[in-house]
């Protein structure tokens, strides 16, 4: 079992930045996925980025791509998804998760949600224009 616990959330105005960071929690191993999802009102949950726990890869959607940055801090059991330039459609509740592997491949390959097996709750990210 993992446990995951978005925070970071809030209120920023467009062209700003955000750090939003995922609390991880239980039985993680290098070749498990982190992955950021996020879903606004009245649209289906996207895929945002992932990262491998080994902090090895990472895979950004096309929409954030230039302007996210996902990390991962072992020491910490933490992953981070730092955004910049921040617009309006980029409000959502942004949702973390966790697949598990025992195995390692392209990152690509794990980008909808069905390929996970954990989820925190989600933190409101508000983008004002």
């Amino acid at each position: 079992q993992v446990q995951l616990v978005e925070s970071g959330g809030g209120l920023v105005q467009a062209g700003g930045s955000l750090r939003l960071s995922c609390a991880a929690s239980g039985r993680i191993l290098s070749t498990d996925i982190i992955g950021w999802f996020r879903q606004a009102p009245g649209k289906e949950r996207e895929f945002v980025a992932n990262v491998r726990w080994s902090g090895t890869s990472t895979y950004y959607a096309n929409s954030v791509k230039g302007r996210a940055t996902i990390s991962t801090d072992r020491a910490k059991n933490t992953v981070a998804l730092q955004m910049i330039s921040l617009k309006p459609e980029d409000t959502a509740i942004y949702y973390c998760a966790a697949e598990s592997l025992d195995y390692s491949d392209s990152l690509h390959f794990h980008t909808t949600q069905a390929s996970y097996d954990f989820w925190g709750q989600g933190t409101q990210v508000t983008v004002s224009s």
